[in-house]
Order: structure tokens, then C-alpha cells, then sequence
């Protein structure tokens, strides 16, 4: 069987397989951020599908972090019932279920809010000046995301990840073109670190030694900003705190046209997995079962994160069956339509 529909185990936790269904904001959330119908449907389909893991969309710590009024929230205990709801049925249908926790920082899509950031530093030259974040707000700040860890806990997902990517709060911390801090939360590398190491240290008091992944944006891709290179001093120190996989996305630190093409990201994912000697995750237009394959087959990445091939089809992992010439369970009223390659004794509609 090939590598892509074998079954993966990290930190006891056992996928299906080693597809994952990456995290992506659908603005579809009730008013304060609850669960909805919409929510299961969507999710359920692609539990049904066989995605080995699935991770609704940033669950914001906060209701001033949310990416957009849309987003889901896991800033009070209210929202825990309805995230249970939600993955008690990723489970029944076989998949396990990640939770994404972030706050949007500068980049919040509230007009009605002060957005927040480490430096007084805009995204672009007409977007909003946000507030710098006094070093005496940061405690509270982390405490956020615990309160959070403890929520996802108590809803029953199984795997945690760190919003550290595009753009957002933390990746603005970390990126020296979004944090001009002088004091205990920039400066240096060490420094604007420093954040999100107290944030993994919160988070394993609730979290426990459950799978934690952090997603990070590799590249800045500006001058003077993060490289892949950085994320090899980044990353070991997020190994040496017990991240258990480092999830490799890019770019949102400035607005700017990247060059994209299938599998673009992946050679971040490959550099830190190979240096640091961590798992990680490869995201970024994985388009077919091949591709992913080749990945993984290379060892390139551990799992492969599928976005926008998800969204376009439910069932994107029995596709990349097909495409790999395998065979793999679906849910029974399905199989009369049967697979491209494998199942000939499939009724004609």
C-alpha cells in the first residue's frame, strides 16, 4: 500500500491515513462564534470522504482575534458543547479532529475594533495602525490560548495546533518586519520567540502529552524578513519543548504577489524535517495522490496537508486512490458507483 493510505501514528494517536484536511476560514459560524449545521455537514462530508485527520477552520481565543465576524470561537466555555458536537462526528465517521487556536492580531477583519500587535507597524499603507501590545498584556494573552488547550481538550479533539502562520499574531511576533520590540518580546530572535514559547508552555499544562503541532509561515518572503533557514532555530527550540510537528505553510507578513506552483512549500517542510529530525507537515497546491506520494516517498513530509482540493471534492482521498491505483473503504450506499481502477463489479446508475 502506498504511503499516502497507510496508517500513521504520532504520539499514540492513529490516523486512518496520513492525510489531513488543512484548517480554512469559512466565514459560516453564528453570531459569537458557534458551531452550525453548516459547520457539520461540511466537516461531516469530509470525515465520510476518509480524510485521515480534519482540522476545522482557526478557532479564535478571543473575540477581538477571530479573522473575520464569521470564524468559530473557543474563547468561552458556552462554545465547547456545540465543538464537542462537532468531533464526536468527525469520529463517528473514522477521522480524528484537530483544533486549530489563533489570534488575528493586526490583521483582525473587525471594523469595529482596536486591532492589536506586537509593534505599531500597519499591513499595508492603508490598512488600520494597530495598538502595540504592552509587555504587561502579554501574560493575559497567553493565558488565552490555555484556556483555550483546555476547551479543545474537554470537546474531545485529538490533535492541538499553534496558529503561527500568515500573518497573524503570532507570526507577526516572530517576523522581524512585524516586531521592532526592544524589550523582552523583540529584538533578537531569542526574544520574539519568546512569546510563543510561553504560549506551548501554557498550553502543555491543559494539552497534556496529547499531539501538539505548530503551523508556521516559513517565509516572508521579503528581504529582511523570515527565510526557511530561520525556522531551523525556531523549530529546534519548538522540538526541545515537546511540538511534536511542525505544520509548513508562508507568506501574510506582507501583501505581495508570491509565485505559486504545485508542491511550493514543500521544501520548507522537507529542510526542517530533515535538519531538525522533527515531523512535519507539507501544505501548499498538493493536487493529486501522486504528488502526495512523492512526498512522503522522499521524505519530504509526514503528512500532507490538502486545502483547496478538499473544498472542490469530499472525497479528494478516494480520488488520490484512484490516481494511485489503490483501494480504500467508503461508506457502503457509495460503492455501487464504484473506483475508477479497482471495483469492476459496481452497478451501472
Amino acid at each position: 500500500m502506498s504511503l499516502l493510505l497507510s496508517p500513521y501514528e504520532i504520539k499514540g494517536l492513529k490516523l486512518r491515513n496520513r492525510v489531513v484536511m488543512s484548517p480554512m476560514c469559512m466565514h459560516m459560524a453564528a453570531e459569537d462564534g458557534f458551531v452550525t449545521d453548516w459547520h457539520r455537514v461540511h466537516y461531516g462530508a469530509r470525515a465520510q470522504g476518509q480524510a485521515g485527520l480534519i482540522f476545522p477552520e482557526t478557532l479564535a481565543i478571543h473575540a477581538e482575534g477571530r479573522i473575520g465576524a464569521g470564524d468559530l470561537g473557543i474563547w468561552s466555555d458556552d462554545h465547547i458543547v456545540g465543538l464537542k458536537g462537532l468531533a464526536d462526528l468527525l469520529h463517528s465517521f473514522g477521522a480524528k479532529a484537530g483544533a486549530q487556536i489563533g489570534h488575528a492580531g493586526r490583521n483582525a477583519d473587525l471594523p469595529e475594533i482596536v486591532r492589536i500587535a506586537p509593534s505599531a507597524i500597519p499591513f499595508t499603507d492603508t490598512s488600520p495602525v494597530p495598538r502595540e501590545i504592552a509587555a504587561s498584556e502579554i501574560p493575559g494573552l497567553v493565558k488565552l490560548y490555555g484556556d483555550a488547550a483546555r476547551r479543545a481538550r474537554d470537546a474531545g479533539f485529538d490533535v492541538l495546533e499553534i496558529h503561527t502562520a500568515h500573518g497573524y499574531l503570532l507570526n507577526e511576533f516572530l517576523s522581524p518586519l512585524a516586531n521592532t520590540r526592544d524589550d523582552e518580546y523583540g529584538g533578537d530572535a531569542v526574544r520574539r520567540y519568546r512569546f510563543l514559547r510561553e504560549i506551548i508552555e501554557e498550553v502543555k499544562i491543559y494539552w497534556g502529552d496529547r499531539p501538539l503541532f505548530v503551523r508556521i509561515s516559513s517565509t516572508d518572503y521579503t528581504e529582511g524578513g523570515n527565510t526557511p533557514e530561520s525556522f531551523l532555530e525556531y523549530g529546534r527550540w519548538m522540538k526541545e519543548q515537546g511540538v511534536d510537528l511542525i505544520d509548513c505553510s508562508s507568506g501574510g507578513i506582507k501583501m505581495i504577489k508570491v509565485q505559486t506552483y504545485p508542491g511550493y512549500q514543500v521544501p520548507a517542510a522537507e529542510l526542517l524535517r530533515k535538519e531538525l529530525h522533527i515531523a512535519t507537515g507539507a501544505v501548499g497546491l498538493i493536487q493529486t495522490g501522486r504528488q502526495a506520494e512523492e512526498i512522503l516517498q522522499n521524505g519530504r513530509a509526514d503528512l500532507v496537508f490538502v486545502g483547496r482540493q478538499m473544498l472542490r471534492d469530499p472525497f479528494w482521498v478516494r480520488t488520490a486512490a484512484d490516481d494511485l491505483k489503490e483501494y480504500i473503504d467508503i461508506p457502503a450506499p457509495y460503492t455501487r458507483y464504484g473506483s475508477v481502477w479497482l471495483d469492476t463489479k459496481a452497478e451501472s446508475a
